[in-house]
């Protein structure tokens, strides 16, 4: 599954297509939101995805995308696409009650703070990363805590981007990905935002060793590197480090924390895709 941020013409209206009308996406000109989404040849189809307009500001706009996996992959994906965005932004709005008390500002100071906000996108961003990673470790809980829904060996990963101003925050966890097509030397080039977070990366690998997970390729893919119960040769392979669920690995190193960057936007940039490993690993 993908979506894809890009002008109208860009978008085509078929069966495996969903248009959503966005007043202002990038740049502060006109743009549509597509959705694709086309199943594949393992079956059921477990991706899902959200789109939101005016997200935390007039303009702000919210996109996910979440690539479900095991037995209940589908559910615990449909499940994060209907929660994920408005956790964010409860988060969010408890960060910045949290100033307001702390500071003890008036009406007057918050609307001085307001005004200069676009001048301090390194303070903005961090309320919002504090927000993000606060609301998925949130989402995981509420995942877990599903009546008559085994997540157990079943997930979801996560990537979300969410566009205030001029800004853009990336969030991603699991190996969906990010990519910001943008022009360079008269050329569109693509960008990718987000980083695989897979097994195999040091850090990763590491994170989940401390943790007496094992992680090893199998006998049908060794080439794959997976995350398994420690001396457990039965047990399911993960092959990303980070989702939502998968609770039989979550003591042995597989964590619900996203990696969360900010973009500003410029004048080159003209559109972002959104895409599950589906798309971008073929």
């Amino acid at each position: 599954m993908g979506i894809c941020i890009s002008v109208a013409e860009e978008a085509h209206d078929d069966d495996n297509v969903t248009i959503f009308e966005a007043r202002k996406v990038l740049n502060g000109s006109q743009r549509l939101c597509s959705v694709y989404s086309k199943q594949g040849s393992k079956g059921l189809n477990q991706d899902a995805a959200s789109v939101h307009e005016g997200y935390g500001m007039e303009d702000g706009t919210f996109c996910g995308v979440y690539d479900g996996h095991g037995g209940n992959g589908h559910k615990v994906s449909k499940i994060v696409s209907s929660r994920l965005s408005s956790l964010i932004l409860d988060q969010k709005n408890v960060l910045e009650r949290i100033d307001e008390i702390e500071n003890g500002y008036n009406n007057t100071t918050k609307k001085h703070v307001n005004s200069v906000k676009e001048e301090l996108p390194a303070r903005n961003f961090q309320k919002w990363k504090e927000a993000i990673v606060s609301a998925f470790k949130v989402m995981d809980k509420e995942v877990k805590l599903q009546k008559n829904l085994d997540c157990f060996s079943s997930g979801t990963t996560a990537v979300v981007i969410i566009k205030q101003g001029e800004g853009l925050v990336i969030a991603n966890l699991g190996d969906s990905r990010a990519v910001l097509g943008t022009i360079y030397d008269e050329k569109l080039v693509a960008i990718q935002l987000t980083t695989d977070l897979k097994p195999e990366l040091p850090r990763e690998a590491e994170r989940i060793r401390r943790c007496n997970g094992c992680v090893c390729g199998s006998n049908e893919e060794p080439d794959i590197q997976r995350v398994w119960m420690p001396n457990n040769e039965n047990s399911p392979g993960l092959a990303m480090s980070r989702s939502l669920g998968d609770f039989l690995l979550k003591d042995h190193g597989v964590i619900a924390i996203p990696d969360v960057s900010y973009h500003p936007l410029t004048s080159t940039d003209q559109f972002i895709v959104l895409a599950s490993d589906g798309v971008s690993h073929t």
